[in-house]
């Protein structure tokens, strides 16, 4: 007691800024304590817990310690797919001014989840300008090159990345590049090399996906995956098709049997009902995660290949098909359970609305100039960007499957709208009935210079598809805006082009 006594009485003219100094110095332990906590609740993949952690550990913080918590909490965020508090996060990272690389790739990791990927590619190579060795921005520049249809290039800045930090996730983004290369062998090893990563962690379910993703590649054997000959290669298929219900219908034989395909560039490949499965001969070999618009989400489904796959004059060989099973019940009868995408098989394609022709070809022949071209990027889907209200930026699915245009939850929350009444609607996808679904009029909606003004949009809810996809879903733009154009989806050249009719 008299020691304390003559501390304080020496100090006295100096008492209140060494008390602020002390109770300064009790909030920053403290802080340190809640970050230390976070950092474990984090490793331990128990990403909700450490939300709440991180954001206590921000209380007090020092701006170095505050850096820390944001961006923990950032990651946290993304791990668990909660695009919006996410990008809240990120605003809030980048006001600290970070200067230490890390923090700059992770802002362009936010900005990539965010569907903004032009704006996350720029930052990527910011960063490398000044940290060449910076591995987080050489592989988020790796998947936004292949994204952008540079698979070479993008491969070369992926296994950079792995060099310097072999985390599972850049593993397993080369595994899916590799994939979508038709390259099933080494696909099958990088995502090994991923779950090695993921060895004694809690992530038993990815895990389980991953092994099933891999016991299906390595099923073909020495099979060749979506196997098309040098002279289908280069040739211009032109396919007829008719028009049902706002949807794309081609005919053409699976193993041999004849069956009709609706072209949806909505989805990442072949899909069959059950039903249809059975009847062509194409036995499941595994099972895989799905996730589309309705109340199931994501759900498992069975996944299987076809020997063959003709339209028209394309023939494709060794063809990964979806299968519907366990299938949905209570869905309309007329619902086109059997579906392909060009783009899935690593082909370009035209839709002729007008003329009710689809073309499908590596290289796009050479037409009269579109009225309208934009910047396509195309990670697991084709992705075009639009503008809600003259400044919400939002990454939109091509979707010649669909039938209107619509947008997600959460891109209807941040146009911050209260409709006069809401109006709910009956809406089924491929995951059941939309519980959540209801349109929302008055909303002002951009593509370079199409504009829609004050158009009703059915707003769905979104959040599985954008979580399996890795990235926020702002919209879909089905048949009621594609059917007034010729639309050209060009992988090569990483264009939309849309010509009036």
């Amino acid at each position: 007691m008299r020691v304390r006594g003559i501390i304080v009485a020496l100090t006295f003219c100096a008492a209140a800024p060494i008390l602020i100094g002390a109770e300064s110095t009790t909030d920053s332990a403290r802080s340190e304590v809640r970050l230390q906590l976070a950092d474990l609740l984090y490793g331990d993949q128990r990403y909700w817990e450490a939300l709440s952690a991180y954001e206590n550990a921000k209380q007090g913080a020092r701006n170095d310690q505050l850096l820390r918590a944001s961006s923990g909490l950032l990651k946290s965020l993304l791990h668990i797919a909660e695009f919006s508090r996410a990008q809240q996060e990120a605003d809030f990272l980048y006001s600290l001014d970070p200067v230490d690389p890390e923090y700059r790739a992770l802002y362009a990791d936010a900005l990539w989840a965010f569907g903004l990927f032009e704006e996350a590619e720029q930052v990527y190579q910011e960063v490398l300008a000044r940290s060449p060795e910076s591995a987080m921005a050489r592989h988020g520049l790796g998947r936004s090159l292949a994204a952008r249809g540079r698979l070479d290039a993008g491969l070369v800045e992926l296994q950079a990345a792995v060099a310097r930090d072999p985390r599972g996730e850049f593993y397993h983004t080369i595994g899916s590049v590799h994939r979508r290369m038709q390259r099933y062998d080494l696909a099958a090893d990088a995502f090994e090399s991923y779950v090695e990563g993921l060895a004694g962690t809690r992530m038993d379910q990815k895990v389980e996906w991953a092994r099933s993703e891999i016991r299906f590649l390595r099923s073909f054997g020495e099979r060749v995956p979506v196997y098309v000959s040098p002279e289908g290669l280069d040739t211009v298929h032109t396919i007829p098709f008719r028009l049902e219900r706002d949807k794309v219908i081609v005919r053409g034989r699976v193993n041999g049997d004849e069956i009709d395909l609706v072209v949806d560039t909505g989805a990442e490949q072949m899909v069959l009902s059950q039903e249809t499965a059975q009847r062509v001969g194409v036995r499941p070999i595994t099972n895989t995660l799905s996730a589309g618009v309705g109340r199931v989400g994501m759900r498992g489904l069975e996944l299987g290949r076809a020997d063959t796959l003709e339209i028209g004059t394309l023939r494709v060989e060794n063809v990964p098909a979806l299968i519907k099973n366990p299938p949905l019940t209570g869905l309309p009868a007329t619902r086109s359970e059997n579906s392909f995408s060009p783009l899935a098989l690593g082909m370009s394609a035209i839709v002729d609305y007008q003329h009710h022709r689809l073309v499908v070809a590596r290289d796009l022949p050479p037409g009269p100039p579109a009225d309208i071209e934009l910047p396509m990027r195309f990670h697991r889907l084709a992705l075009v960007r639009g503008v809600l209200n003259g400044s919400v930026q939002k990454s939109f699915i091509v979707d010649t499957g669909g039938e209107v245009i619509s947008i997600s939850l959460s891109t209807a929350n941040a146009l911050g709208m209260v409709p006069v009444r809401h109006i709910p609607l009956r809406v089924y996808g491929t995951s059941g009935w939309d519980d959540d679904a209801f349109l929302l009029p008055g909303v002002n909606l951009g593509f370079d210079r199409i504009r829609f003004d004050n158009l009703a949009v059915v707003v769905l809810n979104l959040h599985r598809p954008s979580a399996l996809l890795g990235f926020h879903i702002g919209g879909i733009i089905g048949h009621m805006f594609l059917g007034d154009y010729r639309v050209a989806l060009d992988l090569q050249d990483s264009v939309l082009r849309l010509s009036e009719i």
